[in-house]
């Protein structure tokens, strides 16, 4: 058995045992989702993400490159002098990483004269964060990486470790494409009723072929929209909506229904904001505050008072913000045990 194990966004990792049954078909649906993504046979792909740590996506995407034919170059998250240092050297074509550290890698750029323009880089398969608004238009991420780099094409990704299977855009850029052969899908309503196609709900799965540990309708607290139209690239199966956010963390403000990202992606729009937290909690009648830490090297009343008003114009409510120092905030954001930023927390009673 290979052990993985959720990564606890939402409370303790749920860890996951992997036969070589398993393996054999996580290979398989990664390989059939990256070349969903434009990636082929003998096309050298650098892997930005871990795949020790019990992280199941990282072997994913190096079982599925290996299956496609396709090389790779093994180098791990963060560390952009590291990450240039290998394009320059094995020049891939394809890039497997966080969207948001391509704007770290833009910036070290720009600081070394590095001409990334010109490098070998084409296309990035994105993990972690979503690229698309619920209409599939680029969101802000998405904006800001193509202002600067608008040579190279994104493609937006979604999967977990229960699912041991993942969904990735196509050209075409209209939702992530379904493996029937892998899993089944539906959107369920509170009561457990399954949604016509178009409706948001809650993405509920069953998975086929696992052997380890099968699910028969989990509920992933993900609310998403399925749609079946024809897809321009050929395809006749279902496609999954950007996520809009996770049921749990809903949070409903001042008589606003809203979820995390939505935060986030305001806080996008400023440069001055390095790294940030959301934390949710009650107040003394028991309704939600909104608490957002924002750490910046250039705190003011004035860079206050323009991301409320940012949110006030965007969302009509605005919540209680905080400045703190850059280095405080990415401490709190890389807890002990996690492999990734903790953005959000939920200390709701």
């Amino acid at each position: 058995m290979d052990y993985a194990s959720t990564s606890g966004t939402l409370g303790t990792p749920v860890t996951f045992g992997l036969t070589d049954k398993d393996l054999d078909r996580l290979a398989y649906n990664e390989a059939i989702s990256l070349s969903c993504g434009g990636i082929q046979k003998g096309d050298v792909v650098q892997l930005m993400t871990t795949i020790d740590r019990r992280f199941m996506a990282g072997l994913a995407y190096f079982l599925g490159i290996r299956r496609l034919g396709a090389s790779i170059v093994r180098i791990g998250a963060g560390i952009p002098e590291l990450q240039w240092d290998s394009i320059n050297s094995y020049h891939p074509k394809y890039l497997i990483a966080v969207p948001s550290f391509l704007l770290k890698m833009i910036e070290y750029a720009e600081k070394n004269n590095i001409d990334y323009l010109r490098s070998s880089i084409k296309g990035v398969i994105c993990i972690g964060e979503t690229l698309r608004e619920q209409d599939f238009s680029p969101n802000l991420l998405t904006q800001k990486i193509m202002e600067k780099w608008p040579s190279i094409a994104l493609y937006s990704t979604y999967a977990s470790t229960e699912m041991s299977t993942t969904f990735t855009e196509c050209e075409y850029k209209h939702g992530g494409h379904h493996h029937p052969e892998l899993i089944i899908t539906e959107v369920l309503d509170e009561q457990g009723n399954a949604l016509p196609l178009g409706e948001l709900g809650e993405l509920t799965i069953t998975t086929l072929g696992v052997e380890g540990m099968p699910l028969l309708r989990f509920r992933t607290g993900d609310m998403v929209t399925l749609y079946q139209d024809k897809c321009p690239c050929g395809r006749n199966t279902i496609r999954v909506s950007p996520v809009v956010g996770r049921k749990q963390q809903m949070i409903k403000y001042k008589g606003t229904t809203l979820y995390p990202p939505v935060l986030m992606d305001l806080l996008t729009e400023f440069t001055q904001v390095e790294n940030y937290i959301i934390e949710i909690s009650n107040n003394e009648i028991l309704t939600d505050e909104i608490l957002i830490k924002i750490g910046t090297h250039t705190p003011s009343e004035a860079l206050k008072e323009e991301i409320a008003n940012h949110f006030r114009a965007k969302m009509r409510v605005v919540p209680k913000i905080e400045f703190y120092q850059v280095e405080a905030i990415e401490k709190q954001l890389y807890p002990k045990g996690s492999r990734k930023p903790v953005k959000f927390i939920d200390k709701r009673k």
